[in-house]
């Protein structure tokens, strides 16, 4: 059985790579540590990965992508929701654990 502990534990493990959960999360759900993203602009002519145009049409063909690093969560519909934001509860948790760990 694995050894549970609290958020500040929790943050640590997804800044070190590690997909992390609570306990009662079900399903297959857990949260990770997306990484900050530099994209140069889709306008750009280099080969190299850029920013899309979906991403562009908001943002300006001529803007670069810089998005600040986020935690999101895979849930059991196997979808990246980006974003989470964690509850008082989960906050407040000495339940979590390291998938797979």
């Amino acid at each position: 059985m694995n050894e549970l502990h609290g958020i500040g534990w929790a943050v640590k493990q997804m800044q070190d790579g590690h997909k992390v959960r609570r306990r009662g999360w079900k399903w297959g759900t857990f949260i990770v540590l997306m990484p900050e993203v530099q994209l140069p602009p889709y306008s750009t002519q280099s080969v190299e990965q850029r920013v899309n145009y979906p991403t562009a049409k908001f943002i300006g063909e001529d803007q670069p992508l810089n998005c600040r690093a986020y935690i999101a969560r895979y849930n059991a519909r196997r979808e990246w929701q980006p974003g989470w934001v964690c509850t008082q509860e989960d906050l407040l948790a000495g339940d979590w654990e390291i998938v797979g760990g």
